[in-house]
């Protein structure tokens, strides 16, 4: 096996080495991105850095004006963050679990993102880290909760602490300080598997939570009945319990957050792979209650997938994204960053670009600023962090995930799941 694998991403490599000839130049972003014809791939694209870390006092780059620090280090594959309203930080620490491959691309996917360490034994707790010398470096460290099942969205209402596991939604009793005792009483089930990630966002007035279940597949490649309940954003009536899916046809929707002018619930959403490294892209959007937004059928509004067997009636409905992200960047971290938290920024979001592993040239791999204006996207993205791959590419020093704002409101903290840090932005 480890053979037929082996060979596998030899040649999805050597294939890889071929399409960069004929990569885009440019990437497709923004608000009218140029997205080239789609190509389907026979062999998917396959290309991933080998994870190496920060070694000897090396961090990442920095925008001007701004400096980072490690705010806590040592952990397992850190996913996702939550700060509490007492100034505990948490930190979801979980990992992909591979499944048995079924076909030989499925070898191959394996071997590349294990080269990233993006597939193993996953911790399966949540940390909690406090700075209580406010020096800006976490050196208190507490197991919060462990024994989950992939935990990765976390949300506080009242003295209800909810978490989002990959098969679905647990509430536990919650003691400012302390960590949470027992099992929890499960609330909302989904399926696990495929894209595991369950990001959990509360609205404004704490009367509702938002959910985000990617899907099973790439296109619905196991039909659409075992994709049941997927590529969607769930909603959980918190005083009732009930839950319904609030919008759909978003593949693999991950970080949410709230805009302030509008009030508008916001996501950044990983697209289909096999069409061309900028084709479809990834993308920031505005989420509409009932809204549809094409998975699988079609992307970028109305753009059909001719892989997919059609339904015509929900691609007349499709929604055209907001804000494209280039091509197969991975974004996945997501939170609104208010004009004054630093220096150099105003209001917009800020998102954490994982990386790619399935196109000829690596995008993302950085922590990016989107500039908002009167509720929407108003202008080109803008680096906060970079520096996370090598000039050849063949290392990743690390790897953006979650991002939220630090407890103190000066500065931003980023998971760093190749690193195993947690790292913090503020001005220089």
């Amino acid at each position: 096996m480890d053979f037929i694998a082996s060979a596998t991403s030899l040649v999805g490599g050597t294939v890889a080495a071929l399409r960069r000839l004929g990569s885009p130049k440019t990437q497709a972003f923004g608000k009218e991105p140029e997205i080239p014809e789609a190509r389907a791939q026979g062999i998917m694209t396959l290309k991933m850095p080998a994870a190496e870390g920060w070694k000897d006092g090396h961090v990442p780059t920095c925008a001007p004006g701004l400096t980072v620090n490690a705010f806590a280090t040592g952990l397992d594959h850190p996913r996702w963050i939550e700060v509490l309203p007492n100034g505990d930080v948490l930190v979801a620490e979980s990992k992909e679990q591979a499944g048995p491959p079924r076909t030989l691309m499925d070898h191959a996917a394996q071997a590349t993102m294990r080269r990233v360490k993006a597939i193993g034994k996953s911790a399966n707790r949540v940390s909690l880290w406090r700075d209580a010398d406010g020096d800006g470096v976490a050196e208190i460290r507490e197991v919060f909760v462990e024994n989950q099942n992939q935990p990765f969205g976390m949300a506080l209402v009242g003295d209800r602490f909810y978490l989002g596991n990959t098969d679905g939604i647990r509430v536990f009793d919650y003691v400012p300080g302390q960590p949470l005792q027992g099992e929890g009483e499960p609330l909302v089930s989904f399926k696990p598997h495929g894209h595991w990630t369950r990001s959990l966002i509360v609205s404004p007035d704490g009367s509702k939570i938002y959910a985000g279940v990617g899907s099973l597949s790439n296109i619905g490649d196991h039909g659409m009945e075992a994709e049941e309940g997927r590529a969607c954003i769930w909603e959980l009536d918190v005083a009732t319990g009930e839950a319904r899916i609030f919008a759909s046809g978003l593949r693999n929707a991950v970080g949410t957050a709230w805009e302030p002018v509008t009030g508008k619930l916001w996501t950044v959403v990983n697209e289909r792979d096999g069409l061309g490294d900028e084709t479809p892209p990834d993308y920031l959007t505005s989420v509409q209650d009932g809204g549809f937004y094409g998975w699988p059928y079609c992307y970028w509004g109305r753009t059909v997938d001719d892989r997919v067997e059609q339904d015509p009636a929900l691609v007349a409905r499709a929604i055209t994204p907001d804000y494209a992200l280039g091509g197969h960047t991975a974004s996945l971290g997501l939170c609104w960053m208010p004009e004054g938290t630093l220096p150099g920024f105003g209001d917009g979001m800020v998102i954490g670009q994982h990386g790619s592993w399935n196109r000829s040239i690596l995008s993302g791999y950085r922590l990016i600023f989107v500039p908002f204006e009167n509720g929407a996207p108003s202008g080109p993205a803008r680096d906060i962090l970079s520096g996370f791959l090598s000039d050849d590419e063949k290392l990743a020093y690390g790897r953006p995930v979650g991002v939220t704002i630090g407890p103190d409101g000066k500065s931003l903290l980023m998971a760093d799941d190749v690193g195993d840090v947690i790292w913090r932005v503020t001005g220089a």
